[in-house]
């Protein structure tokens, strides 16, 4: 699941987007990123994140929303175990979050903060964002109207996978699943997770996200397009071999119908390597 918001709201709510990737998997490709609450932070980066999954549909949704503007944001990546690694340490790391928000949109009101593994953070962290993202434009002193914040997080993949599967066995196609259907579900698992980042910090319940993003797992049919799309990349023409052997090492779920892959196209690349 993937949410958004941005500080000042004329774009309106993206609704209805559903990603088809597994909620289990957030495909974060950002080993080079190392964004550290320090002097050596190296956030000023223009990504190009290709593939699948929440990575994918997230550099996609900040194209969109900064579309007309500059030609890129300042793009800032936050990941529980590098940045915020000891729960004990909440207050300091609140203290350094805002100061680091409130600093980077002085200097640069345009700015995109990427929050990945939301169900990882310290509970409670995210409060310290609260008045960045409610209605008014001006905060300590800082225009933030340009800013977006986007939120990826694991917490409501067994519901969603839920829903999708009861859609099967219904014969209900998956694109007829509709937002209304799943952004309630996914509201209310955060609501109850004590160990997520959005515990008890205002945000979700005081309706300060902009867009809740769904992403409904994978099926066979699309892993196979992954396979036949990785070898493409490798300038290699379609094997369907390779292709059969991929999808046969795959894992799929549930154990009696075998329909959604466990980790979406996450080691679709890796397998490929194994079966040429």
């Amino acid at each position: 699941m993937a949410a958004a918001a941005r500080g000042c709201r004329p774009w309106g709510s993206l609704l209805g987007l559903l990603g088809l990737v597994s909620a289990a998997a957030a495909a974060w490709d950002l080993a080079s990123l190392r964004c550290n609450l320090g002097a050596f932070c190296e956030c000023d980066f223009r990504p190009d994140l290709p593939g699948t999954g929440k990575s994918y549909v997230s550099s996609l949704l900040a194209r969109y929303l900064f579309q007309g503007g500059l030609r890129s944001p300042h793009v800032h990546h936050f990941s529980p175990i590098i940045h915020f690694p000891h729960p004990s340490h909440i207050e300091r790391y609140k203290k350094d979050l805002k100061n680091w928000v409130q600093g980077n949109l002085t200097a640069c009101g345009r700015s995109l903060f990427l929050f990945d593994e939301m169900d990882k953070l310290p509970p409670g962290l995210m409060e310290v964002l609260r008045p960045f993202l409610g209605s008014s434009w001006v905060v300590y002193g800082t225009n933030y109207r340009k800013a977006i914040f986007i939120f990826i997080s694991n917490t409501g993949g067994e519901q969603i996978n839920q829903v999708a599967l009861e859609a099967w066995r219904s014969r209900r196609d998956r694109e007829e699943i509709s937002l209304q259907e799943l952004e309630p579900i996914i509201s209310r698992a955060v609501l109850d997770n004590p160990h997520h980042g959005f515990w008890r910090s205002g945000i979700v319940e005081e309706h300060l996200l902009d867009a809740v993003v769904p992403f409904l797992p994978l099926q066979r049919h699309h892993v196979r397009h992954c396979v036949l799309n990785e070898l493409a990349q490798l300038g290699l023409e379609p094997q369907e071999d390779v292709v059969q052997a991929v999808l046969d090492s795959t894992t799929f779920f549930p154990e009696g119908e075998r329909l959604f892959s466990s980790n979406g196209c996450k080691t679709v690349a890796s397998r490929i390597a194994l079966f040429l």
